[in-house]
């Protein structure tokens, strides 16, 4: 019994060296707290991030449908029209415009879907990075063999070559 009342009283009495000891405590929580806050803002804004690529991927989903039934009722019409087409020559005219417009369709529902998901990429490194600063356009400033020449964000004149690679010209 004895033992056990010292001890308390070495419990209570060491409480008392260490009172400096709280203020360096209530710090040490309050960058905790912040700690904890910061953490939390991030898993917001990733889950933010997260959010907008499934929207994003979704509207990608949708265009790539709309663009398979485009192509499906594009070739019916395709069809429909070659049947027409034995009955006369303007109907045959008619059915390869037709089918030429729904070739441009599928194509721009394509790259719209392309599109789409680029962005949602895009959106997602922007997000999670924040260092990332948008391109900017290069302006067309001339030509040069028959080719357009662009100026550069720092004033160096090139244009696209037949491989797709950029050709410095000199002045």
């Amino acid at each position: 019994m004895k033992k056990l009342v010292l001890l308390c009283f070495i419990v209570v009495f060491s409480s008392h060296f260490y009172a400096q000891e709280t203020a360096v405590k209530t710090t040490k929580s309050k960058t905790e707290a912040s700690a904890k806050k910061a953490k939390s803002d991030a898993d917001k804004a990733k889950a933010d991030a997260k959010a907008e690529a499934e929207k994003s991927k979704k509207a990608a989903d949708k265009a790539k449908k709309e663009a398979a039934n485009v192509k499906n009722t594009t070739d019916k019409e395709a069809v429909k029209a070659k049947k027409e087409a034995a009955s006369s020559k303007n109907a045959a005219k008619e059915a390869t415009n037709a089918k030429s417009t729904a070739s441009k369709e599928v194509a721009k529902a394509k790259t719209a879907a392309d599109k789409a998901k680029k962005s949602a990429a895009k959106s997602k490194t922007l997000k999670e990075t924040n260092e990332k600063a948008p391109k900017v356009a290069d302006k067309v400033t001339g030509e040069y063999n028959g080719k357009k020449v662009y100026t550069g964000p720092k004033g160096g004149k090139y244009y696209i070559n037949k491989n797709g690679n950029k050709t410095y010209i000199q002045d």
